[in-house]
Formats: C-alpha cells, sequence, structure tokens
C-alpha cells in the first residue's frame, strides 16, 4: 500500500511538472468600422468580366470586414519545454469578418496560420501554413504597420504570402534576423477571379507526377535595432494554372528604416517579375514606398505613406501583347489614439491616382473589393473604427 502512495505520489509530481513548463495562451484582435469610398466598381466574379472590366458603381458608404488597421484574427499559441533548451511550439489562428462573424473568405477555421515546430536558442523550425520569408522580413518596414486599409501590402507581398505546406527556418541572433522556407503547395487559388486562371489557377499543389505545381521558396536578412534597419529578401512561387502547367511569380525586395524620438522613417524597393507557363508575360512592376510615423504624446500616433508602382508591362492573358498602363500612386493617413494599452480609435484615409485603393485588382485578387471603375483615375477612401486587441 505504501508503495502504491509513493507511485502515485512521484506520477503526480512528475505530471504537475510537466504541466507547469508548458503554456497555452489564447490572444486576438477585433477591428470594425465605417468606410466611405468614392468612383468605385463591384468586384467582378468572373475571368470574362476580369478582362473586359466591370461598370462604375459610385460611391459606398459601408461596415468593410477586413478592418481598418488590423485583420480581425483570434489564435492560440502554446510551446512545452522539452529540456535542453528545446521547446515544441505551435500557432493556430483564424481571421475572421467581425461584420458578419464569418471566417475570412468563406475558408477553414485556421485559415490564417496553423503550424508546429521546435526551437532552441539556434531558432525555430515550423511545419504547416504560415508567413513567407519575404513577408517575415518586410512588415517590419511596413508604413502604416500592414493595416489593410489602405497598404498595398498584398501587391508588395503577393497573394502568397501565407503559403501552406511550408517547411521554414528562422533565426534570431540579437538585432539580425534571418528566415528561409520552402512549400510543397502554397494553397493559393483564384481561378474565378484571375485572368482566365490560367495563372494563378490550382491551388494546393502536391499533386502526383507534378512535383513542381504551386511551390514556393526564398529566404530573407534583416538587421534592426531601436535606431537603424535594414532588410533584404526573396520570394518565388510556382502557381500552376492546370496540373503540370506552372508560371513563375519573383519578387525581390530591399527596405530600410531610422528613429529618432518619436519620429521613424522608413522606405523601400521591390521588385516584381510575373510570366505566364509559356514564358509570356503577365506583370512585369517596380514597387516603391516610403513613409513617416511620428508619436505625438503616448495616447496618438500618426502616420503618413506614399506609395507608386511602375507598371512596365501588364497582361492579362497569356496570349495578348503586354501593355503599359499608367502607374498607380497613392498617399494614405492614419490617426490612432489609444483608450488603453489594449483598446484605440482611429481614422484612416487614402488617395489613389491612376489605380485602385491599395492596388487592388486582378493579381491581388480583389481582396479588400476595391476596384477601379473603367477610366475613372481617382479614387478616395475615408474609414473610422475602432479596434481591441486580446
Amino acid at each position: 500500500m505504501k508503495k502504491s502512495l509513493v507511485v502515485l505520489a512521484a506520477l503526480s509530481a512528475m505530471t504537475s511538472a510537466a504541466h507547469a513548463q508548458s503554456s497555452v495562451t489564447l490572444y486576438g484582435v477585433i477591428d470594425l468600422g465605417v468606410e466611405y469610398i468614392n468612383r468605385v466598381a463591384t468586384a467582378p466574379t468572373s475571368a470574362s468580366q476580369t478582362l473586359a472590366g466591370v461598370p462604375p458603381a459610385g460611391s459606398r458608404v459601408d461596415m468593410p470586414g477586413t478592418g481598418g488597421l488590423s485583420a480581425s484574427r483570434w489564435g492560440l499559441r502554446g510551446s512545452e519545454d522539452l529540456g535542453g533548451g528545446l521547446k515544441a511550439i505551435f500557432t493556430l489562428e483564424s481571421q475572421f469578418s467581425p461584420d458578419t462573424g464569418a471566417f475570412a473568405g468563406n475558408t477553414g477555421i485556421f485559415n490564417r496560420q496553423a503550424y508546429l515546430g521546435l526551437s532552441n536558442q539556434y531558432g525555430k523550425v515550423t511545419f504547416g501554413k504560415q508567413y513567407s520569408s519575404l513577408a517575415e522580413g518586410m512588415l517590419n518596414f511596413s508604413p502604416t504597420r500592414a493595416a489593410p486599409a489602405y497598404e498595398p501590402g498584398v501587391w508588395w507581398l503577393g497573394i502568397n504570402y501565407r503559403p501552406a505546406n511550408t517547411v521554414k527556418y528562422t533565426g534570431n541572433f540579437g538585432p539580425v534576423s534571418a528566415a528561409a522556407h520552402y512549400s510543397f503547395g502554397t494553397g493559393v487559388g483564384l481561378t474565378s477571379l484571375s485572368p482566365s486562371g490560367i495563372l494563378y489557377g490550382s491551388g494546393l499543389g502536391e499533386t502526383p507526377g507534378a512535383p513542381r505545381d504551386n511551390t514556393a521558396w526564398g529566404g530573407s536578412l534583416v538587421y534592426l535595432d531601436e535606431r537603424f534597419g535594414l532588410g533584404v529578401g526573396y520570394d518565388q512561387w510556382n502557381p500552376a494554372g492546370s496540373i503540370g502547367v506552372t508560371g513563375k511569380v519573383r519578387k525581390a525586395a530591399i527596405a530600410g528604416s531610422y528613429a529618432n524620438g518619436p519620429m521613424k522613417v522608413m522606405a523601400g524597393y521591390r521588385w516584381g517579375d510575373q510570366t505566364y507557363a509559356n514564358g509570356n508575360t503577365a506583370m512585369r512592376d517596380d514597387y516603391w514606398f516610403a513613409g513617416v510615423s511620428y508619436r505625438i504624446n503616448a495616447a496618438l500616433d500618426l502616420q503618413l505613406a506614399y506609395f507608386y508602382t511602375n507598371i512596365k508591362q501588364l497582361a492579362l492573358s497569356n496570349s495578348s501583347a503586354p501593355t503599359n498602363p499608367a502607374n498607380p500612386q497613392q498617399v494614405s493617413f492614419v490617426a490612432d489614439y489609444a483608450l488603453s494599452k489594449r483598446t484605440d480609435i482611429y481614422f484612416t484615409t487614402a488617395w489613389v491616382h491612376n489605380g485602385a485603393l491599395a492596388n487592388d485588382g486582378p493579381f491581388t485578387g480583389y481582396l479588400f473589393n476595391y476596384p477601379q471603375a473603367p477610366g475613372q483615375k481617382n479614387m478616395v477612401g475615408v474609414m473610422s473604427g475602432i479596434r481591441h486587441i486580446f
């Protein structure tokens, strides 16, 4: 009897110790506001509409589910100490539209991130759906902190910036961080929204006999301290318009920042080249940005940004001759006022010339619902809302 009690006590102690070395955190963001857009069209719902353009629909007042400063999301983050500095880690993260309560894009529950991995003092290796290396590095230099309204972040990083089926290494060594990843199939499929489905087409990949379909890889290297920052990154994605027929989407970027007291300035450049499976150009562009943020006091923060895209060649089908359209340029402004450490209210506005807000269009999958009406030259958006972080 005494021996049984001793064994039970030992097992109980071991279980308690194991629990003490494990942790799971629930976290999230809810961001919702009211928006006014002028001269906006209705987003295309078919490839023929994408190619032909859609009629203008005038101004729009609504409650967008994408958020003003942050995409609304909730998640679980956990770790277990395995001893010797080694930890098991995981993240499950779901994006949703707070205006309707639906999962973003009517996708699965953990549509934003879902990965498992191991970490130690030399970095971490993770497996699953997660940020690309280019996004990992470049988001440090986002002029309006990757605000869904109205930064052209998807144009900058690509619609494959959170690839599925990904193996990724991330290491942080003081002010230096490095990342590299490989995806066996990005999970990005926008057949109905892309030109005839011939560039971004079939989704997951991982098809027998077609090992290159929808694969992706890349890397980034960043130096970032309290004052200076510099980052470089590269991303390549091989989207399959159909099984065994892959195009190529390549992006390379460099960005920097400088902080002095309450002020921070940042700027960057991204080279982009997208080609169809037959080798013809889909788009060749250069994307530039610059921004400044200034903290007026402990509660009020202001951000001003400028974005410019030089679209050198654009072809919405693999058989059409490339054109050289007018170059979109956008100015964005954000005023963010903190009511507490977790809750803030904001006002944000943007003006774009020769394009749609956030460069929304066929090559961003109309993810933000800001399609440009044919023939228009300017678009203005204004949004005010509230954000809570938990």
